[in-house]
């Protein structure tokens, strides 16, 4: 009879990233050297929910975005989902890409809490986005939301 190893239980958690636009350009933050996963590595703002279940999302990437890079924003739709395992295999993230209109333009720091790990956010044109080094969980997400903006035109 074979041998069956069990596998370490997972945890499943919610993310949601906010793909903010100010004209033809993205906000990106850089991942601090501090960072246990992905030092000097760029993302969007956003994280995991971290509340109830019953948590509003719209409330919870408000949240996100004002403590991470203190915009507020209109929070608009998903427009990709996205799965990843955090290093050790012991929790599945799964994520909504989402739209975002920024109500404010001037980025700060001030709100962080330790755990955000983020530092140097920056406007950066769509056109350049690609010469990023990202977070390598965010780029076919990237890929899928530059693919978009140009079908729009």
């Amino acid at each position: 009879m074979p041998a069956f190893t069990t596998a370490p239980p997972t945890t499943l958690e919610f993310a949601q990233k906010a793909f903010i636009l100010d004209g033809d350009r993205l906000l990106l933050v850089r991942k601090a050297a501090s960072d246990p996963y992905q030092p000097g590595r760029w993302e969007v703002p956003g994280g995991r929910l971290e509340v109830a279940a019953d948590a509003d999302l719209d409330d919870h990437i408000r949240r996100e975005v004002w403590e991470e890079v203190g915009l507020r924003i209109d929070p608009g739709p998903p427009f990709h989902l996205w799965q990843w395992v955090m290093p050790g295999g012991r929790v599945r993230v799964v994520a909504a890409a989402r739209h975002c209109r920024p109500v404010t333009l001037e980025v700060s720091l001030a709100n962080q809490t330790p755990s955000d790990h983020l530092c140097e956010p920056r406007w950066v044109p769509l056109a350049e986005v690609a010469g990023f080094d990202l977070i390598p969980s965010l780029r076919p997400v990237m890929r899928a939301f530059l693919r978009l903006r140009a079908a729009a035109g």
